[in-house]
């Protein structure tokens, strides 16, 4: 399977990734850009600092200038190449992924992302010629520089509410510690610290927060404490998980509807997307706020796209991506950003968060559902031609909705997985409905 995925490049180390494959990926990235200077972060994995170095490397040899930023977060890796005025940008990483896999997330001038229809291909087909051409005489120049304050500030801009409150934070040993320090230091927050060391080998969990698994030392930090709420960082901070005060995680479609509030009452009128798997709950919030929802397709660089392309003021994600219009020409998904927002709608509605989630939480879901299939078209024409008199969408999938009822079957980008998503008025119904679906699904048609 190849290591060029949808949205990025990805595989295990040293068995799909290693050096001299991220020396090439430097060389066809810079080459396929055509810019001056290109920003290089990377993670805390072991193999990290090998292929962030080969990666430079050939960045270099193609007569293009490397600003490193070191250890960081992805969203600093946009940042960065905004402030500076770069033609793109290459985090290190493999976000939320075990500890083997490493990869590369790429993006141009103003950390707009190269994706597969926007030249991810192109640059696999360079990474995989046969020869990559003679290396420029001189090389491109190298050149470190620490934006770690200036982030902070660019955070600090998202929302302007400061309460006092206690919160619990698990970085995962992720990247998401070197953002948040500076930032605490600005915020008057009493913090319960979960694993802020960056960490390669993710020694306590895997930094992947949409797992329940992964979030339990968070909710029995909550719960012990007495926190406000807590946050869940991804391995490279371009996701978060919130919990309510009660211990209870809040499901992103949710934290959607309550983080485009302040963003709808500078803007109104302004455009929110969400995605086909989120509740009826998230459009309905947007609308009540004076706003005007629209799905969007899963996917980071489908959503600035399509934030890009309307002007739209805010999105999320069920994954956990919030997406933030910074400026006129920055869009980006940030998950410190996405604190900084949920502090804001918290100091303005002077309630706790289980409060503000609870009336939120009036539609049951299934949660989302993946089964092996190996005739993914062949069960998804069937299923749709079985409900012929419902509201049907291919924006993501198959979108089937009924007025108190409503499922998605999407299939995955990399294997012959399908991942259903249901919601229904009570609870009975949503169950009922879900077995059905998953009997289909596991039976193959």
């Amino acid at each position: 399977m190849s290591i060029f995925k949808a949205y990025d490049i990805r595989g295990e180390v040293p068995g799909q990734l290693d050096a001299t494959t991220a020396h090439r990926i430097g060389r066809a990235s810079a080459r396929h850009l055509g810019v001056r200077a290109l920003a290089v972060g990377r993670d805390a994995r072991s193999h990290s600092p090998e292929l962030c170095d080969a990666l430079m490397r050939g960045i270099r040899e193609e007569g293009v200038d490397v600003v490193d930023l070191g250890l960081c977060t992805t969203p600093m890796v946009y940042f960065a190449v905004e402030r500076l005025g770069l033609g793109g940008g290459i985090m290190v990483t493999a976000s939320h992924n075990p500890a083997r896999y490493n990869g590369f997330k790429i993006c141009r001038e103003h950390a707009i992302p190269v994706g597969g229809e926007t030249g991810l291909a192109e640059i696999e087909r360079l990474a995989t010629a046969p020869d990559p051409g003679p290396a420029s005489d001189p090389p491109g120049g190298h050149r470190c520089e620490d934006l770690r304050l200036a982030y902070r500030d660019h955070l600090l801009a998202v929302g302007a509410g400061r309460p006092k409150l206690r919160v619990a934070f698990d970085c995962g040993n992720g990247m998401a510690a070197v953002g948040l320090e500076p930032l605490l230091e600005a915020l008057p927050l009493e913090v319960e610290r979960l694993y802020f060391e960056p960490d390669g080998t993710f020694p306590n969990h895997d930094a992947d927060p949409l797992k329940r698994e992964n979030l339990e030392d968070l909710v029995q930090a909550v719960r012990r404490v007495g926190a406000d709420f807590g946050v869940a960082f991804d391995g490279d901070a371009d996701r978060a998980i919130f919990v309510d005060d009660c211990g209870e995680p809040v499901a992103s479609d949710l934290v959607t509807a309550l983080l485009a509030r302040p963003r709808l009452a500078r803007e109104p009128g302004g455009l929110v997307l969400y995605d086909p798997r989120s509740s009826r709950v998230t459009a309905e919030e947007v609308e009540a706020a004076g706003g005007v929802a629209e799905m969007c397709r899963v996917g980071h660089s489908l959503f600035k796209a399509r934030m890009r392309e309307t002007g739209a003021v805010f999105g999320g994600e069920l994954s956990g991506h919030f997406y933030f219009r910074f400026s006129p020409t920055l869009v980006a998904d940030d998950a410190l950003a996405a604190l900084v927002a949920m502090l804001d709608v918290l100091a303005d509605a002077g309630k706790p968060l289980s409060e503000l989630a609870a009336p939120l939480r009036r539609y049951w879901a299934s949660g989302e559902i993946s089964r092996r299939v190996e005739d993914i078209p062949g069960l998804l024409a069937a299923i749709e031609s079985e409900h012929a008199g419902a509201e049907i969408s291919h924006l993501d999938g198959l979108l089937v909705r009924y007025p108190d009822w409503w499922f998605n079957l999407r299939p995955s980008n990399t294997e012959p997985v399908l991942r259903l998503n249901l919601e229904a008025d009570s609870e009975d119904a949503m169950i009922r409905r879900r077995d059905e679906l998953v009997g289909r699904m596991e039976a193959g048609r």
